[in-house]
């Protein structure tokens, strides 16, 4: 049997189209170059092979050609394994990130880098200045020398008042972060629920379009791209399987050839014949600790099916109505998609202040990763214990202020009120709000009292010298606490200072801050740098190149003028063929 004369042509035909679309292909790549998340793309083929038997009439030994190339899909050159690398590396990134601008604006609350000029310790050394030549005979009375021990008394008490009040903005800055209240921004929460929807929006349309027989490739390129954002606010794990109508486990009464031919087109012998094209569908998982510690999901995007449910999860944080102004008080609820077909996954996961707590272990009750962990370990953590406190957020430096305070509250009270009269109380500092609670770094203040004059350093005859009160007050300020002398033995319930004097309490609790974000930043840049280099081994895969686009289109530019030759040369052998067969001997 001899080839039909025209399949030449259907060969040189289809080599023609393969590379007319490889070469639109080459200027897509090139025209989206720049384009943030565009995954380049290439053209798969297959020979199309001689399928047809031989038959009786055919010689056996004729050489069997193919009929030239078949255009199966334009696909994406995208590596699985990087992604995960890649948004794995981001949550990590996303919580230090977070972190290292939270210490940032606690340590320019905090900085004592500058104490010479301003800050905690200068008051300090100030009022010690100040007590110091009050002491000497000639001034231990004088009423200007007083005021001026107020005035200094005055500075450091305001100096307290302040840095609460800072680090209770910086709480409320953080709650912003969250749930973007009063700013013209969107927070944390409102973010990723924006890409969540958009990402279960996306599921649907790719599925749909790919069932149609449309690739959607530029959708499965923004959809990769809310991924990658996604996993910077929250932990996330990204899975690509087939429904339950074409997935191959048989379920219920079903049986093993049922299941089967979910994933195979059967003969009637119910042998497989070849695989059933099915999308994929993507869920979207939330990892975090439970309550013993152990790691868990929560189902966030489901799918595509589920035809009016909605297939995506939402975050709600709501307010404690008993302390609405409080930012620390809230409540984070993550709520699971309606579509949540996975066995053994959470429905939901309600975080807070107080289940946190309870665990007492550092690796439940919150989420592995993620920016807004970071905010909630700044909101909620105060560092008391090396479990789940481990993070020192707001409250742990507001906690040492307040320590501060009530400590100089109380040395300095106990020493004007040492062998004064019973009754009649000399304390020079108290709760300026007049509560009468305890002495904070929020309300402490001088006594009005002390300023009309009614109360006064105890510089009377009940002292056997008039300079002890001041002296005792200079020792007060510069020994360590818990006290371990003798001359100051009567002063009791002072809170702990580590051992510290309260300007070295001061450096204390600068150096710890200091620390926290010196180690967050190096994990900052730790992770930073792996970051870039998942990155740039996407990019070298995924990203367009000029330089190899170029070889590519000169390549395919030769293959088309080939196959327009081949083209040629066909038709001047049937030229022939039509028009010299049988004029030969003319």
């Amino acid at each position: 049997m001899v080839r039909a004369s025209f399949a030449g042509f259907s060969t040189a035909l289809s080599a023609l189209q393969a590379n007319q679309k490889r070469l639109d292909i080459v200027g897509h790549n090139l025209a989206n170059m720049n384009t943030v998340g565009y995954t380049r793309q290439q053209l798969e083929t297959s020979s199309l092979n001689y399928t047809t038997p031989v038959s009786n009439y055919m010689n056996g030994s004729e050489v069997i050609v193919g009929f030239g190339v078949h255009m199966n899909k334009v696909s994406q050159i995208r590596d699985p394994y990087l992604d995960v690398q890649y948004r794995s590396q981001m949550q990590k990134s996303g919580y230090t990130d977070a972190m290292q601008t939270s210490l940032d604006s606690l340590a320019k609350i905090l900085d004592e880098a500058n104490s010479d000029v301003t800050g905690i310790r200068k008051a300090l050394s100030n009022l010690y200045s100040s007590l110091q030549a009050m002491h000497d005979s000639p001034n231990v009375k004088d009423p200007i020398f007083e005021a001026d021990v107020r005035t200094k008394m005055q500075a450091l008490t305001n100096l307290l008042n302040e840095s609460d009040r800072q680090i209770t903005e910086a709480e409320e800055l953080e709650r912003q972060r969250l749930d973007g209240t009063n700013t013209s921004e969107r927070g944390a929460v409102q973010e990723v629920n924006d890409i969540l929807m958009q990402i279960g929006n996306l599921n649907r349309q790719i599925k749909q379009n790919q069932i149609l027989g449309q690739q959607s490739l530029e959708l499965m390129d923004e959809r990769n791209v809310l991924l990658d954002e996604l996993s910077s606010y929250i932990p996330i794990e990204v899975t690509y399987y087939k429904d339950k109508m074409h997935d191959g486990v048989a379920e219920g009464n079903q049986t093993a050839q049922d299941a089967l031919a979910e994933v195979y087109h059967l003969d009637s012998n119910g042998n497989p014949m070849f695989k059933k094209e099915w999308p994929d569908d993507l869920r979207v998982e939330m990892t975090y600790y439970d309550d013993n510690g152990n790691m868990q999901r929560i189902t966030l995007v489901e799918g595509t099916e589920g035809h009016g449910t909605q297939n995506y999860g939402q975050f709600t944080l709501t307010p404690d109505p008993a302390s609405p102004d409080d930012p620390t008080s809230f409540t984070l609820t993550v709520q699971g998609s309606a579509q949540n077909l996975v066995t053994g996954n959470a429905a939901s996961l309600v975080l807070s202040a107080a289940n946190m707590a309870a665990s007492g272990s550092k690796d439940t009750n919150q989420l592995n990763g993620g920016s807004i962990q970071a905010s909630l370990d700044m909101l909620w953590k105060d560092g008391a214990t090396a479990g789940i406190n481990d993070v020192r957020g707001y409250e742990y430096y507001r906690d040492e202020l307040n320590k501060l305070a009530e400590s100089l509250a109380g040395v300095m009270n106990a020493v004007n009120n040492h062998n004064h009269p019973a009754g009649t109380s000399q304390d020079l500092l108290v709760d300026r709000t007049g509560a009468g609670g305890t002495i904070t770094a929020a309300n402490i203040g001088i006594n009005p009292d002390w300023v009309t004059g009614t109360v006064s350093i105890n510089t009377g005859s009940n002292n056997d010298n008039p300079n002890t009160p001041i002296l005792n007050m200079m020792e007060a300020l510069t020994s360590t606490w818990p006290y371990t002398g003798t001359n100051l033995n009567f002063i009791t319930n002072v809170p702990n200072l580590k051992n510290n004097t309260f300007g070295d309490y001061v450096n204390h609790v600068a150096t710890t801050l200091a620390n926290d974000s010196y180690r967050n930043s190096a994990s900052l840049q730790t992770n930073v740098t792996v970051l870039n280099g998942i990155q740039n081994s996407r990019d070298s895969m995924s990203g367009v190149s000029l330089n190899e686009e170029a070889s590519n289109m000169m390549m395919f530019q030769s293959a088309y003028q080939a196959s327009s030759r081949l083209m040629t040369a066909l038709d001047q052998v049937i030229d022939v063929l039509i028009n010299s067969t049988g004029t030969c001997g003319r």
